[in-house]
């Protein structure tokens, strides 16, 4: 399996820079290893989607992989209580 390329959404970035900064680090570094294996042991299929997410303490990074291009892409990060709340593709 080739490594693959991690992209964050603008608006993913914008969700981890209002992290307090350990969470930010530990989300970032969580991300990081995405590129090595995008679908670790501990991530779940979003139901009804082709999406995942991986949790990291009281933060989820939902994500979409894209196999044939080898690309894994960012699309939102937030706390638990809320990050499935809003509406986001």
């Amino acid at each position: 399996m080739g490594k693959y390329k991690v992209e964050i959404k603008k608006s993913a970035v914008k969700e981890i820079e209002h992290l307090p900064r350990k969470d930010m680090k530990a989300v970032l570094g969580r991300i990081e290893t995405l590129s090595e294996n995008p679908r670790p042991h501990d991530c779940k299929k979003l139901s009804g989607q082709e999406k995942y997410r991986i949790r990291c303490g009281n933060y989820r990074i939902l994500y979409s992989i894209e196999d044939d291009i080898l690309i894994v892409l960012i699309v939102k990060v937030g706390h638990r209580k809320d990050v499935y709340r809003s509406n986001w593709q």
